[in-house]
């Protein structure tokens, strides 16, 4: 999915882990217009920009939906799409034409430079996109695609969990990791505890229902920030969740728009090959593309992990 605002604002990395949990609201943002589809943003957000290598997280529905996003670029990062509900039709300028339905993953790695389309028929939608920054390493690659129909699962009295990407509970996902990361969706029922690595921060984001998470109520809209140094978290109550962490993400990057740069400069060569149309179609789409909006007046800054 894209960030489709008009005047997007400069993503900052930020936090350090330990200590209490951190409730951090989300705002809304309408994707497509006045009457486009509304998600909840979580992940950039002020005093917190990042969970391991998690740099973007929207969440939307359950409601009826239609959603259009038209062929966009995205650099230097991965999308991972995830369904509660409703069905979307992926596609991109390596001619990928990929239905996604509930409990299955597209995970699709820009590296240096794709676009994508995302289309559904009017339906109830419940999902989240996640974005997740490339490190120095993996960040020039070349773009693929990925879809899994099938992931490690774990279940057990109270809790059953899904291994998007990365490992948890002893669990590996087969899509594709470029750094120690860990996402999963859990579906809790009673008292139950989740091992965790120590080293790596961890955040928790309710899709549906209420659930106790480290001793916090969370219901839909906040993320519950974990920090690092915990080696199991306790969850109760009834419902579905994602839990996203990993290893902190220590290079500094420039986050715009559907862009993950290291420098002004990069982003505004990312800006100008994408309105020169340099990375081509998007095979099967019927429509346009998005336009990029403009450029701050100021010089967009690479920034680490505290503001």
């Amino acid at each position: 999915m894209s960030n489709l605002e008009s005047d997007p604002r400069e993503a900052v990395c930020g936090g350090e882990g330990a200590g209490e949990p951190e409730l951090l609201p989300g705002r809304d943002v309408v994707l497509g217009g006045t009457r486009g589809m509304k998600v909840t943003r979580t992940l950039p957000t002020a005093g917190r920009r990042m969970v391991g290598a998690w740099c973007f997280a929207d969440a939307y529905g359950p409601e009826p939906a239609t959603m259009t996003v038209p062929p966009h670029p995205h650099t230097g990062l991965q999308t991972v799409s995830w369904l509660v509900e409703g069905e979307v039709l992926h596609r991109d300028t390596l001619g990928s034409e990929q239905v996604i339905k509930p409990g299955q993953l597209n995970l699709m790695t820009a590296g240096r430079g794709i676009a994508h389309s995302e289309e559904s028929e009017y339906g109830r939608l419940h999902g989240a996109q996640l974005w997740v920054a490339l490190p120095e390493s993996a960040r020039h690659t070349a773009p693929a695609f990925e879809h899994h129909p099938d992931l490690p699962e774990l279940t057990e009295p109270g809790c059953s969990v899904t291994v998007l990407l990365g490992e948890l509970a002893g669990l590996t996902s087969p899509a594709t990791a470029h750094t120690p990361i860990a996402g999963a969706e859990i579906v809790v029922s009673a008292p139950s505890r989740l091992p965790l690595k120590p080293a790596w921060e961890y955040a928790a984001l309710v899709l549906s229902g209420t659930a106790q998470v480290a001793g916090t109520t969370l219901e839909p809209g906040p993320l519950l920030y974990l920090g690092a140094g915990r080696s199991s978290v306790d969850l109760g109550g009834d419902a579905r969740l994602l839990l996203l962490g990993g290893e902190p993400f220590e290079e500094r990057i420039v986050m715009w728009w559907n862009f993950v740069g290291r420098s002004h400069d990069e982003i505004v060569e990312f800006r100008r090959s994408w309105g020169e149309g340099a990375l081509g179609p998007v095979p099967g789409y019927d429509g346009d593309p998005l336009r990029a909006p403009e450029l701050p007046s100021l010089r967009l800054k690479p920034r680490g992990r505290v503001r």
